[in-house]
């Protein structure tokens, strides 16, 4: 990941240096490689980086299907003889007159002497000449080296001095690029939300529009570092591993802006889809288990991806809420997202989804409540409850407080039963479209307490009880972090009761219905 910082801005320089009227071929080798070595941990994502940079640089950025070669789980003979067949070519159309860009893309493991490739090993040094030594007339190496983990994961191969790749020849005495690491002591990253590496992620959504900084319906590559590199930065900011920084030096002579992709306008092959400023908007395939398209970031200028037609999954991302929503996209057509199309996710569910920086929320909750008769009473026990919960990705879990009243009454005798309880309690939520469901169990401990009105000596007593009860809820949002809830239980509790004539006391169960609804609150 870090030379593919690097590499990225080396082809912006070699690229701009060139005169814009000049004809350049441009021919790709991409590899993406998910297995390494019996000792690497088989990877998730490298195959599919590769599969994005081919579909972009072949889709938008002038590359002929003809002139390109992806290579997904190969070993090192088939990408080092890819890699011969190639410069014979473009050695054939050198010798025509024509200039020739040779961009060479690597994601998989690797170490600091070889890439590792299916259980084979592709010495580090042989590719470097090889695309050293290429007649064309510009040459670009990117080595995107992985290991996997979990969620957020380090990538790289294994820990060991960086390794440097030399590009220091002058290219078509245009200029001088030294391609470096970045400081020593940093990793590079991938993400399981996004499905691939940060940078490529950025990359390719940078060349599919939303680099496009002055509008001008063509992404140069100078723009699209620029966005790779502040979103990579970002968003490895936010993980254990920490942030990233790409270093590099170079010496450059020339002008001219070539761009890396030019944006279609109204063609059938290709839709436009635009979002609001404001917040960040991540671009999936089919449905929000689909294949990750692109990102357009808050503070990104250009607010448009241009993606093949079809059916599209897109998510808002902010600090405090989540949009989702879907979109048909036809062919040459545009579509601009609003907000108020897409459905609004708030807080405890998005700590569900994991859509934010936040990995927990809080807060009260508090209602009316009822259940069916208590020992001693007719008639339901009505009341009240409060309490507060605290909401991670896979649980929620919380305390409550409640109280209720129920009372007795006959010709010689009127009673009065109290009940109050503490419940622990631990739930799992199901998000369905509207409202969430929400099952789980309660436990807690409390007391009854009677009191008589009567002619005769009747003293007020108090049992204590336990109690457990599986709980059915469902909760919808509100807005600004509140949602009404329902929620039913069939509560078991044990207490003991003493006979009257034996005077023996023993523990015996009793079963009611509890009806809760109220209202909450998190943050």
């Amino acid at each position: 990941m870090k030379f593919l910082f690097a590499a990225a801005l080396a082809l912006i320089l070699t690229l701009v240096a060139l005169p814009s009227s000049a004809a350049v071929r441009r021919y790709a080798l991409v590899v993406g490689n998910d297995r390494g070595e019996s000792a690497d941990v088989t990877l998730r994502y490298a195959e599919t980086d590769a599969q994005r940079v081919y579909d972009v640089l072949k889709d938008l950025g002038g590359f002929e299907p003809s002139d390109m070669v992806l290579l997904s789980g190969e070993g090192a003979p088939r990408i080092q003889s890819s890699l011969i067949a190639l410069n014979d070519r473009i050695r054939a159309t050198i010798a025509s007159g024509t200039e020739v860009l040779l961009f060479v893309y690597y994601s998989g493991h690797a170490d600091a002497d070889a890439l590792h490739t299916s259980g084979s090993r592709f010495d580090l040094v042989q590719l470097e000449q090889l695309v050293r030594g290429s007649a064309a007339t510009f040459r670009v190496l990117v080595v995107d080296a992985c290991r996997s983990g979990a969620l957020t994961r380090v990538k790289g191969g294994v820990r060991s001095p960086p390794f440097s790749l030399r590009v220091d020849e002058h290219l078509g005495e245009q200029g001088l690029v030294y391609l470096t690491s970045s400081s020593a002591n940093e990793d590079a990253q991938e993400s399981d939300e996004l499905k691939g590496s940060f940078f490529t992620h950025y990359f390719v959504s940078a060349l599919l529009g939303a680099g496009d900084a002055d509008g001008d319906g063509r992404v140069t590559l100078e723009e699209a570092y620029r966005y790779a590199y502040d979103g990579t930065l970002r968003s490895s900011s936010q993980t254990w591993a920490g942030m990233q920084h790409p270093t590099f030096r170079f010496e450059i002579r020339g002008a001219g802006r070539l761009p890396m992709t030019t944006l279609p306008g109204s063609v059938q092959s290709r839709a436009t889809i635009s979002f609001p400023n404001g917040r960040t908007y991540l671009l999936m395939k089919g449905n929000d288990r689909g294949a990750v398209v692109g990102e357009v970031s808050d503070v990104a200028k250009a607010r448009l991806l241009s993606v093949p037609p079809g059916h599209y999954f897109v998510r808002g991302r902010s600090s405090d809420v989540l949009l989702e929503g879907e979109f048909e996209l036809p062919p040459g057509g545009s579509v601009t997202v609003a907000d108020n199309a897409l459905h609004r996710i708030e807080y405890a569910r998005l700590v569900r989804k994991g859509g934010s920086e936040l990995h927990v929320s809080h807060g009260p909750e508090l209602g009316y409540l009822f259940r069916t008769a208590l020992p001693n009473s007719q008639g339901l026990c009505q009341g009240a409850f409060g309490g507060y919960a605290v909401h991670f990705e896979a649980a929620s879990i919380g305390a409550r407080f409640s109280g209720c009243r129920a009372s007795f009454s006959n010709d010689v005798l009127r009673a009065t039963v109290d009940t109050w309880d503490a419940e622990m309690r631990v739930l799992h939520a199901f998000d369905l479209p509207l409202v969430t469901l929400d099952l789980g169990i309660g436990a807690g401990v409390g007391f009854f307490h009677q009191s008589f009105e009567t002619r005769g000596d009747a003293p007020p007593r108090s049992t204590p009880f336990a109690s457990i009860a599986p709980l059915l809820g469902l909760n919808a949002d509100i807005a600004a972090g509140f949602s009404v809830l329902a929620e039913a239980s069939l509560v078991t509790d044990f207490y003991a009761q003493q006979n009257e004539v034996t005077r023996v006391t023993s523990f015996r169960p009793s079963v009611a219905y509890r009806q809760a609804i109220g209202v909450a609150k998190v943050w």
